[in-house]
């Protein structure tokens, strides 16, 4: 239940935080003593401060005092506007509101887990003859079973090519499984039985689903064994070649395992969470053992977390990073958070069983929480060196280019084309904890009336639709879209164009840098160039001068990337189009049933042939188009 709430005329004269404890007191004396989330709101609609309470009236009270709270919250009462307010049934049901909607609006006065990933699962189909072993990331819709969260994409491909090697299961696509008429590569190469030209029995296949899945369930000993039994009784049957083949498997298992590097017979299912604070940064590490293994780990920095203690923290990182995922059955924690039986009970109804939220004494366990602690203190001085290093480079920069202070985010922007074909832009950022490569855009050059070859035009371009999106979406310059310091790959061309589209949109406080390489390109004999001054140039060894070389690098990398992506598809796609007979539906079939142009061109005859809509004369004419020697 949401409350309408009305607030009276505020004395224009009266001071931002006593004007905040009046939007306060207002609110307060229309509250329950009820379990619900309330928010702080500014003046522009954006959620300030997100909170829960098992009694809102009496919580809330708390912020008419503000002698009595720290100077952050002191801030957030005097940006207040407006409050909005959700009772609800339970403190269970407040905490995991507050949790949500802490991760969906992201206020900037609660402790914020930034991080938008989703973890990586091995999941087995159930829904084929012939199951499928995978990677899978998002939404279960999917019928099978999944293994997991692994902690990075590179430990799902790491199992995934173990798992190959050991049990022979596929791997390809339901479309490409049915066009086979022979064996892939991955049939020569023994990490695949080639289920799909009916070189294994169907009941041999299950036999090898479920050892895949037992070995994923944890019962990885009793597999081994059963593999090392049959693997000696081929020997001694003078099986030497079928002996030969179990031995890969047992080796291929023996990997996995080998990349376990900390395991705990204790352990079953559990998610180990340690935190370390120092230096006004606070570091989160999360060890994730699954089957009583250890499918790796991940560091998080919370934002905000500077002066909070650590069991608030840990209690907002807990309810944060479960709301959009699956608790395990046992979440270990070096520190008891806030509240940890309202924490323990809400996990529990996120997973619609019992969570225990524990804190060990003794034991494996403990050993394990020390661990993750340890990663934990190393990884927040990795970060703070880094973050320090960083700073000064920056402050650097600010120096070399006249800025006020060191710039919070660098934006570096380069085009790529070949004699005007596939031309595309590319925009890198930066800033104080290094590249935001989440941040990076690309751009498809889209006007007509740029010629082609213009890199003048089409930095215009690019910059124009960049800036352009940005006034739409942040007019205030408050949401951290807007770049303190432009850096364009050119010269004092490259700088005009940039500059003409700034004071056609109307802006006039973003820095603007062009780089243009030295003689014959060579690199630490760049020159930058700046408005309404002289080329400037960096002493060879500056650290200052390698970091921007850097970033334009970066720059360079991705744009070329890009560029080759977008012609690799659109030289083999142009050629679908240039085939006699080939229209859009058929197109569309090939492509939907190869998932890639370049896959059509590689396939046989019969393969194509087993493509809906495409006859065998049709098929023999693609395969020519692309094989016109044989």
């Amino acid at each position: 239940m949401t409350l309408p709430l009305d607030f009276p005329v505020q004395d224009e004269n009266s001071s931002p935080l006593a004007r905040g404890v009046t939007v306060i007191q207002a609110v307060l004396a229309t509250l329950p003593g009820t379990p619900g989330v309330y928010r702080m709101i500014n003046a522009k609609g954006d959620a300030l401060y997100i909170g829960k309470a098992k009694s809102l009236k009496k919580r809330v009270v708390a912020y008419t005092r503000p002698d009595r709270l720290p100077l952050r919250l002191q801030r957030m009462i005097a940006e207040t506007a407006s409050m909005e307010v959700v009772t609800t049934h339970t403190e269970v049901e407040a905490l995991l509101l507050e949790s949500t909607l802490i991760k969906t609006l992201g206020p900037r006065y609660n402790i914020l887990l930034k991080d938008d990933k989703t973890f990586p699962h091995i999941l087995v189909t159930d829904d084929h003859d012939w199951p499928q072993v995978m990677k899978h990331r998002g939404a279960r819709t999917r019928k099978g079973q999944y293994f997991g969260p692994f902690a990075s994409a590179g430990a799902v491909n790491q199992t995934l090519a173990a798992l190959q090697r050991a049990f022979l299961l596929r791997s390809c696509s339901d479309s490409m499984f049915a066009g086979r008429t022979r064996p892939c590569l991955l049939f020569q190469i023994k990490r695949c039985s080639a289920p799909c030209v009916d070189r294994i029995s169907q009941a041999d296949y299950r036999a090898l689903v479920e050892g895949a899945r037992a070995f994923l369930s944890g019962r990885s000993q009793r597999i081994q064994r059963e593999l090392a039994a049959a693997m000696e009784a081929a020997s001694e049957a003078m099986e030497y070649e079928q002996a030969a083949v179990l031995r890969d498997r047992l080796r291929a298992l023996a990997r996995i395992q080998a990349h376990q590097d900390i395991n705990a017979a204790e352990v079953e299912e559990a998610d180990v969470v340690a935190l370390h604070q120092a230096g006004g940064a606070v570091c989160v590490q999360v060890f994730f053992f699954r089957a009583g293994c250890n499918y790796g780990n991940r560091a998080y920095f919370p934002a905000h977390a500077q002066d909070a203690d650590p069991p608030e923290i840990m209690a907002a990182f807990l309810g944060q990073f479960y709301a959009d995922k699956a608790p395990p059955a046992e979440v270990v924690v070096n520190v008891e958070p806030a509240e940890a039986a309202i924490v323990a009970r809400a996990l529990s109804e996120k997973a619609g069983r019992k969570v225990v939220v524990l804190r060990p004494q003794r034991g494996d366990k403990v050993k394990l929480v020390e661990h993750a602690a340890d990663n934990a203190r190393e990884a927040l001085g990795r970060r703070l060196a880094e973050s320090g290093a960083q700073r000064k480079l920056l402050e650097g920069v600010a120096g070399a280019f006249g800025l006020d202070s060191p710039p919070e985010r660098i934006e570096v922007y380069d085009n790529s084309h070949i004699q005007g074909s596939d031309a595309v832009g590319a925009m890198i950022v930066a800033g104080p904890d290094g590249l935001l490569k989440s941040a990076y855009r690309k751009f498809t050059i889209k006007s007509a009336q740029i010629t082609p070859g213009d890199d003048f035009g089409m930095m215009r371009e690019v910059l124009t639709r960049r800036f352009a999106r940005a006034q739409k979406e942040d007019p205030d310059q408050d949401k951290g879209l807007w770049p303190d310091l432009v850096l364009i790959d050119g010269g004092q061309g490259q700088l005009n164009a940039a500059l003409g589209v700034l004071a056609e949109l109307g802006i006039e406080d973003v820095a603007l840098v062009g780089i243009a390489k030295g003689p014959d390109r060579n690199a630490g004999r760049e020159r930058f160039f700046m408005a309404g001054k002289p080329p400037l140039s960096l002493e060879a060894r500056d650290p200052v001068l390698y970091f921007l070389q850097r970033l334009r690098d970066e720059a360079h990398r991705f744009v070329i990337g890009t560029h080759r992506a977008k012609r690799s598809k659109g030289l083999v796609q142009s050629q679908l189009n240039d085939i006699p007979g080939i229209g859009a539906r058929r197109k569309k079939s090939l492509l939907h049933h190869f998932g890639s142009a370049r896959e059509v061109a590689a396939a046989s005859p019969e393969e194509l042939e087993a493509v809906e809509g495409i006859s065998s004369a049709m098929a023999r004419k693609i395969h020519g188009f692309f094989h016109p020697d044989g």
